[in-house]
């Protein structure tokens, strides 16, 4: 039997067996029923400036016992599938559109399960991706079926592997342990805020996919699906950009948010989809060493302290606005996907020990601030990419402006003591002139509601970088409570580009999902 202790704080100076002492007593377990105990999670509250590690600790005791829950002791229910319940026959071939986390691990479970998927993937597998990458960033040739948005492991994968969600899912646990058993930092399982880096990712998913591939399923790289062909309310058939048709009993449709000529074909063949809201902004940077300060203060360079992140938002009347994709120690990076576009997000490797540390600060888009009808907001992106590139001189290289010019509607001449990270090079421009004034405006009145909150955060020295426009999908591609197309009963929208997830571990469990639903259990 195995009982959660919750909410143990502890001063930096404790060792671990003065915790789980602490756990003990205010918890009423007793020490001589107590198998073992461990730290289950670990996580720092900086909020106050008086640093403190909370913890949530594992206590196996020795028998049964009668245990009374509450707010910080509860029965420790550990998840796992029953796959032996599943109500389909393993001759059945699922295809998989996509290989980011909602088509991985939805892959990954099916053939848990017995069943060969057929994973199709538009870009290439992680070591070809690389140097897709690495030739844009060289010498500013884009393919744009490969690229930080497209190939093996989708977006996150030359992110910061961030393990942090919003979502109260039991699958998380689940996702967490099958990133760890191939070949993930041990410490995910335990940090509060787990993080795998852009580093130890890429060899994760290599491992996650060979896994796949030695229980049968398949993966196509470079292979774009271009047409779903529909018949009687099922899609009777996939076609590939080379005219290469495939016959499918179930399509997972897992594409990702940058799948735009996707979101144009589900339009052309009416599948319905409305338009959802979402974010677009830029990215700050400010020196690593100060984000320390401002979160940690006097114990900024504490050898027990990684590098500092913050979660920052503010609201008025209208709109918000808010910090998103915190990448401690991290770089800014070109991600766009299409030709004559920028676009930025922040990376991160495991360690997080770049000099910079930066963040997305984005501000929320709604339906009706686009026209266009369902694709609305697409094009709504699209056109602020497009403007970033030709204010920066249209080689690839980004926008920038010293922030406290950007808040004051200034022109920026030279640089302070932040260097941008963007690897393809920067010119000095005015980010009011590239958002509308709607995201402009309550940004400016976010910066003056974070600087109150992190004195120092609206620091001249800090840095912009535009745009950063592709925080989640602008439409919902609709979907029942069978997870499936109201179009068609074997289409199963998936994912952060379906429009149902954000992040790894949400797109990751929205693929557990509809691989649960497949299997009918």
């Amino acid at each position: 039997m195995k009982v959660l202790i919750l909410n143990v704080k502890a001063d930096l100076l404790k060792n671990e067996n003065e915790v789980f002492s602490k756990a003990l007593k205010v918890s009423g377990i007793r020490k001589n029923t107590v198998k073992n105990m461990y730290v289950y999670k670990k996580s720092v509250d900086a909020r106050k400036g008086d640093i403190k590690f909370i913890y949530s600790v594992c206590a196996e005791l020795k028998g049964n016992y009668h245990i009374a829950e509450n707010a910080n002791v509860k029965i420790l229910k550990e998840f796992e599938y029953d796959l032996s319940r599943k109500k389909v026959s393993e001759n059945l071939r699922p295809v998989i559109i996509g290989a980011g986390p909602s088509g991985l691990f939805c892959a990954y479970l099916l053939v848990m399960a017995g069943l060969k998927p057929i994973v199709f993937e538009r870009g290439g597998k992680i070591e070809d991706r690389i140097k897709d990458v690495n030739s844009f960033f060289e010498k500013r040739q884009l393919n744009p079926a490969c690229n930080i948005q497209f190939g093996e492991g989708g977006a996150g994968t030359f992110s910061d592997g961030k393990l942090t969600t919003g979502i109260n899912d039991f699958r998380c646990d689940y996702i967490i342990k099958t990133f760890a058993e191939f070949g993930a930092p041990k410490e995910i399982l335990t940090d509060g805020k787990p993080h795998i880096g852009t580093d130890y990712l890429r060899k994760v998913i290599v491992n996650m996919r060979k896994k796949i591939e030695e229980l049968g399923g398949e993966f196509h790289f470079y292979t774009k699906v271009d047409k779903l062909v529909f018949s009687e309310n099922k899609v009777e058939k996939i076609i590939l950009e080379n005219g290469e048709g495939y016959s499918c009993e179930a399509v997972v449709l897992a594409t990702g948010h940058s799948a735009r000529d996707t979101y144009e074909m589900l339009y052309k063949n009416n599948v319905p989809m409305e338009k959802k809201p979402f974010s677009v902004g830029f990215r700050v940077e400010h020196l690593r060493e100060d984000i320390n300060k401002m979160r940690y203060h006097e114990f900024y360079n504490h050898e027990k302290l990684k590098a500092a992140d913050y979660k920052l938002s503010y609201r008025n009347k209208e709109r918000g606005c808010y910090s998103f994709c915190m990448c401690p120690g991290g770089l800014v990076v070109p991600s766009q996907s299409e030709e004559n576009t920028v676009v930025v997000n922040g990376m991160s490797n495991f360690k997080r020990d770049e000099i910079n540390s930066n963040s997305a600060i984005v501000a929320s888009v709604f339906p009706s601030d686009t026209e266009g009808g369902v694709l609305g907001g697409m094009y709504f992106q699209r056109e602020l990419e497009k403007k970033a590139f030709d204010k920066a001189g249209g080689d690839y290289s980004a926008p920038v402006q010293l922030l406290k010019d950007f808040l004051n509607g200034e022109k920026t001449t030279s640089l302070s003591k932040v260097m941008p990270s963007y690897c393809l090079g920067y010119n000095f421009a005015d980010l009011n002139d590239v958002l509308p004034g709607f995201v402009t405006d309550i940004i400016r009145e976010g910066f003056s509601d974070f600087d109150k909150k992190m004195k120092g955060f609206a620091d001249s020295g800090a840095v912009i970088t535009g745009v950063e426009t592709r925080t989640s999908a602008p439409v919902r591609v609709l979907r029942n409570e069978a997870m499936v197309s109201q179009k068609a009963s074997n289409l199963y929208p998936c994912g952060e580009g379906a429009g149902y997830a954000g992040g790894i571990m949400s797109a990751a469990a929205d693929g557990l999902k509809v691989a649960e639903k497949i299997l009918g259990i």
